[in-house]
């Protein structure tokens, strides 16, 4: 029984800890106004205009405010062969408090915005052969977003349920979000079993806020009040909740 009440006494500071490292550390900005906080965009992207050939990103940047400190905010960026901008679709939780879709489809030159003030980062690219078929995929899976009407930060649907869903529904994405990327373990409220988000495993998840997952891209993870924690074998990685992925050669 005491190693019992050790294991679990640890986990709970793991758990604690990696946000108040985020915090403390400045990962996530606590601080701010949203009203004046930089929307510009990172420069990161390709140039719509000089990049001809087909392309797919998945976006990913610290929320806003304290939840910084636990998650990110996650959106996906398309954009088809010849086309000047890309086409962006995210989910925004203050459009549903305020009555609207919280699923947002937009045109911008510009998928690499702040969010908030927070710099964004590249999660996955897909480009060239095959990704004008990919695009079609994940118009069709946005299409059929089950919860276009219904928004819970925690532990979902939220906007990183939102990328997660669309990964399942396009396996040949590989999506592997970060374990920050709280509410992508969110099957539904019936749903308890399904692949993982980027379709080369498994997972089993109690609405999201509990459950164990298991594949080739992320390796194994375990999701506890919708925190995760996890090692990916193949890359020498570790996941932690609030800091996110630690691997060899990363900063």
């Amino acid at each position: 029984m005491a190693i019992v009440t050790k294991l679990l006494l640890i986990t709970l500071l793991v758990l604690v800890a990696g946000p108040v490292v985020a915090a403390l550390t400045g990962m996530a900005n606590l601080g701010g106004d949203w009203r004046t906080a930089s929307r510009d965009s990172a420069g990161i992207a390709p140039d719509p205009a000089k990049l001809r050939e087909p392309l797919v990103q998945v976006y990913g940047a610290r929320a806003f405010g304290w939840r910084g400190a636990l998650a990110v905010h996650t959106w996906i960026a398309v954009k088809r062969r010849n086309a000047e901008a890309y086409t962006i679709y995210e989910v925004i939780g203050w459009r549903h408090w305020h009555g609207r879709n919280p699923l947002v489809q937009r045109r911008d030159r510009h998928p690499d915005r702040r969010w908030y003030g927070a710099r964004p980062e590249v999660y996955l690219e897909r480009r060239g052969e095959g990704v004008e078929a990919m695009i079609d995929r994940i118009e069709a899976a946005v299409a059929g977003y089950p919860y276009q009407n219904v928004y819970r930060t925690w532990p979902g649907p939220n906007s990183n349920t939102f990328t997660a869903y669309v990964g399942r529904a396009v396996p040949d994405l590989r999506l592997d979000l970060p374990p920050t990327a709280i509410g992508k373990d969110y099957l539904g409220d019936t749903t308890f079993a399904g692949p993982s988000p980027s379709g080369t495993g498994y997972q089993v998840s109690l609405f999201g806020a509990l459950g164990l997952l298991a594949a080739v891209e992320e390796g194994v993870e375990i999701n506890l009040l919708g925190l995760t924690l996890g090692i990916d074998p193949f890359d020498l990685a570790l996941k932690l909740p609030g800091i996110g992925r630690l691997a060899p050669g990363t900063s």
